[in-house]
């Protein structure tokens, strides 16, 4: 099995994908105008309209209502990250700081509410982690 993507729902895809494609640098595929795909060498971020929600099941997914995912991109250098972003994030929820697993993150949330970590190993023991990972 492989790990294909996370699809974010929104009532928005326009809005969400030009965000995206900000934050991760790349340009969105749009097969179709209520889906996207933005796709970076470790994974794809795919962002579906509430309206493709019945395809899965009624009542399945709810657009702007997560609580408990944190959508996450290791970045080479997060003190460069966040002055990048700096100008179009609304809303900051924690500012590049040392965690205790050894990563410097920065979480911040997108137009929708979704918690977005970017973040850099950067003590010993974290280098090493994410080195064996390839």
């Amino acid at each position: 099995m492989n790990f294909a993507s996370v699809r974010i729902i929104t009532d928005d895809v326009d809005r969400l994908v030009k965000f995206y494609e900000k934050v991760l640098c790349v340009s969105a595929e749009r097969p179709a105008p209520v889906f996207a795909e933005l796709f970076v060498p470790s994974c794809t971020l795919a962002i579906g309209h509430s309206k493709t929600v019945p395809l899965f099941g009624a009542g399945s997914a709810v657009a702007a209502d997560n609580h408990t995912v944190i959508i996450e991109f290791r970045v080479h250098d997060i003190n460069a990250e966040y002055e990048r972003l700096k100008p179009f994030v609304n809303e900051w929820v924690k500012e590049p700081t040392l965690m205790p697993w050894g990563n410097r993150a920065m979480l911040f949330r997108d137009p929708d509410g979704n918690l977005v970590n970017l973040f850099e190993p950067v003590t010993e023991e974290a280098i090493k982690r994410f080195n064996r990972r390839g």
